[in-house]
Formats: structure tokens, sequence, C-alpha cells
């Protein structure tokens, strides 16, 4: 078989396309070398809607986040993703700082981001209270939001799957060859034969551009750190809150996240190893440190728990995005750091144009549909809406995570869905069952019996979060 379309890498960028591309009549094969979509930098993101103003004017990022934050609501209403418009605030905590706000508001304008204001010290306690008073004023920025990006790419990998594309786990490309005009992609399950590629890649992308001959392509993987704090904390702030940006990243945020955390981070460390999501003590504690500069009540005695992430970037500062220069049917989705989420859509509906474009007499696929179907959330629901599904299924009343509320049915419904859970971290980014302040210390064993009893597989065959992360080895005697 030869597919139209085969995407390497199954992170927000990649299903994302994906999805696109089953609008129209194609063989597309969504190829990810891990366990599970959202593996990558995608699983560890902020999970922040940026408006738009901090690109350089005239770039892919100022291109790519205003039209992708536009997008973003009608995308998560389609695909039944939180979604909340939260709008963000840089702070400034000097006056060398408000000048910078300046520069800032000013880049907005030309980059066409609606919705900003500069604001007082008093107007923006008036919206934030809890902030560090050494707080002098802040750019405000309407159009901002957060969004669960894991989430995102789990219902868009979903959608996709509905609609005729194929998710291949475990399937790292290892090499590639073009035979006539055809693409031979060398994976760990064999070779797959494509008329297109997409390089979606990750921190791995300019290795795989690599393949075909484009060394255009120059990646470093930069280090982020995060805390997550307990639910019990509260609405220490409504916006997402930004320290004024460095040549680094925007710095470390405070920022509610659409399941009702608060989250705070990241760090940015470049590093030369593109897999390590290691935590480190030094690089927890600058978290620490810094986002008591903006609000001096969030502590990490809340922490439930840390993780780090790896975010690719592009030796061009700058997304790379199109046709390579060695094969025009090879198309480059790389360099996607922050605001790479934001972007998503626009750059997922950019690279469906390219390749539609491109082909030959292509057709919409008139079966498309474009709505996910709606997830059940035993913690979101009413009685009445817990009843209904009880008596549907009598294991939506059966509850495996307390802290989550999380049910036996709803892990089912991930473990069974297109592309559906395989893993303890499948189920859990899924449900939410172990993301609470035990962290899955009751329910994780209940968690591993239904994957094994769903997927057909002894217990001691269940990982964490794919091959190497068996949880249990061998019963004990």
């Amino acid at each position: 078989m030869v597919y139209d379309v085969a995407i390497i890498g199954a992170g927000v960028i990649g299903a994302l396309t994906a999805r696109e591309l089953s609008r129209f009549q194609l063989h597309i094969a969504l190829l990810e070398a891990e366990n599970d979509v959202a593996m990558g930098a995608t699983k560890a993101n902020s999970g922040i809607v940026h408006a738009g103003f901090d690109a350089l004017p005239g770039t892919l990022k100022a291109k790519f986040n205003v039209k992708g934050t536009a997008m973003m609501p009608e995308y998560c209403k389609e695909l039944n993703v939180p979604y909340k418009n939260n709008g963000s605030l840089v702070v400034a905590f000097s006056e060398e700082e408000i000048e910078e706000l300046k520069s800032l508001y000013e880049r907005g304008l030309q980059n066409n981001v609606a919705g900003m204001e500069l604001l007082s010290r008093d107007e923006l306690f008036a919206l934030e209270p809890n902030l560090a008073p050494e707080a002098c004023g802040a750019l405000l920025a309407k159009t901002a939001g957060i969004v669960c990006p894991y989430e995102l790419t789990i219902a868009a990998a979903e959608n996709a799957v509905t609609n005729g594309a194929e998710f291949k786990r475990n399937c790292r490309v290892e090499g590639i060859e073009k035979e006539e005009e055809v693409f031979v992609l060398h994976t760990t399950q064999g070779d797959i034969r494509t008329r297109y590629v997409v390089n979606a890649a990750g921190t791995h992308s300019d290795q795989i551009a690599a393949m075909i001959g484009d060394d255009s392509v120059k990646i470093k993987a930069r280090s982020g750190e995060y805390f997550i704090l307990d639910k019990s904390v509260g609405d220490v702030v409504t916006h997402t809150i930004f320290q004024c940006p460095t040549e680094l990243g925007k710095g470390v945020l405070v920022s509610p996240t659409v399941d009702g955390n608060i989250l705070i981070g990241p760090t940015a460390t470049e590093t030369e190893d593109r897999d390590n999501t290691a935590t480190t003590l030094a690089g927890l504690n600058n978290v620490k440190v810094l986002a008591a500069k903006s609000c001096k009540v969030v502590s990490t005695r809340s922490a439930i728990t840390s993780f780090a992430g790896l975010r690719a970037h592009a030796e061009s500062n700058d997304f790379v995005i199109g046709p390579s220069k060695a094969d025009s049917k090879f198309i480059n989705a790389a360099g996607i750091e922050s605001p790479g989420l934001s972007s998503a859509p626009a750059i997922a509906k950019y690279i469906a144009y390219i390749i539609t474009n491109d082909y030959t007499d292509v057709a919409p696929n008139e079966n498309f549909v474009a709505e996910r179907k709606d997830v059940f959330r035993f913690r979101n629901a009413s009685d009445e809406e817990r009843q209904e599904a009880i008596d549907r299924n009598p294991a939506y009343g059966r509850i495996i995570c307390r802290c989550e509320s999380v049910t036996e049915g709803e892990i089912i419904d991930a473990i069974r869905a297109p592309a559906g859970a395989r893993d303890v971290d499948g189920v859990k980014r899924r449900t939410r069952a172990g993301m609470g302040r035990c962290q899955g210390g009751f329910c994780g064993s209940k968690v591993v019996e239904i994957l094994a009893r769903e997927l057909g597989k002894e217990i001691n065959e269940i990982t964490k979060f794919g091959n190497g992360s068996n949880i249990l080895f061998e019963k004990t005697k």
C-alpha cells in the first residue's frame, strides 16, 4: 500500500495536521515513535494560548500565533476540549520593564493583536489582588486563553482516525529513501510508502530532515521545569501571569489550568539530551524563586507534582514550516516551540493547504465528521446525568480515582476510543485518573487491572508509558 501522506510525530502539530488532511479523500498515516500521542513537547506544555504580541513582526511565529489563537475556540468546541479565554498579563516590576511593556504593546499592534491594554498599578491589582506588591503595571491581552495541550492532541488524533486516518504507535522512523515518486520510510514496524511526508518530529525534526539530505533544519533542545499545585490553593490568579520575556523565552509564569490547578514554570535550559525529561533540584528551585517574584502567596508546599518538558528551538529563532528545498513533497514543521500550541490550528491548516494544493485532483471527504463525540466526565456531571450514565452502564457508578472522581466507565471509554489509551499514562491524560493529590497512589493498581482486562494482557505486560516502563515484572510467590 502507498499512503498519500505520512505524518512523522503525533504531537499537537502532527495530530491536528492529520485531522485537517482527513477532510480530504486521502490515505493518511500518523506515525509516533512512542506508545501514545502527545509524548514529546506536547505533554509537558504550559497550555497557554498566547495572544501574539511577543513574536517579532514578520516572522512565522507572529503570523501563525495570531491566526491560530483566533481559530482555537472553534477547534476546541468541535473537538469537545475544554478551553478558557482567561486573558494574560505581562507584569512589570520596574520603570525599565514598564518601557518593555510599551515595546510589547507596539509589537502586538504590528502583529494585529486585538484587545490589548496597558494597565496602571491600580488597574492591575483590581484584576489580580494577589500579585507581589512590587508590581507596578502590566500589559493585558484579552485574547489569550488556556487549553489542555494533550487533551487537544488526543481529541484531534481521535477525530482524524474517526475520519479515516491510521495511527501507528511505536513506529520510529530510522531512515528514508526515495523510489521514483514515493518515499520509503524505514520504521520499527517495517517499510511505509507514501507520496508526501510531514516532518513534525519535535526535537528530532532536524534528524528526520537529514534523512532526505535536508541540512537546513538546525534544532537545539530546551528543557523547561514546572510545578503543579493542588486545587485546594484556589483561584490565586485568574489570568495567566507572565514576567517580561528574555532571549530564552517568555519566562516563568503563574497560571490557572483548565482543570482547576495552578501551574508555575518553566525554566529554559539548553540541553544536549533530546529525550531527557528529568527534573533537577536547581531548576525547580529556580521556578520557586521566580514564581514568588510574581505572586508571593504561591507556595510549592502545595505542589502535587513536578515535571519537565523539552521544546525544539530552531537556530533561526523561528518556526521552520514548508516544503523542504531537498524535496518539495517533504514538508517540514520544525522548531515548533512557544507559541507552537497557540499556532497549531493555523499551522495544520497551512500544511494541509500545501499538500492538497499540490496534489492532483484531491476530493473533499464528503463523510468528514468535524465534531468529536463528547466525553462523559462524572466529576462535571449533574446528579441526573450521573444517574442516566449509571443506568446505561453500571461501570460509571464505580469510582476508581477518588481525587479526580474518575469512574471505571470513563477509563474503559478511554481505552476503547479511536487511538485509545494503551498504558497507565495514556489513561491518566485522557481521564485524569492519577492526576490528583495522591498522584495515583490509590487508583494506580486498579487502572493497571482495567487495562490488562480490556487489552487482553497479563498484568505484568502493562506499562506506565510504553516499552521499558513495566509496572510489574512477575507475580510474587
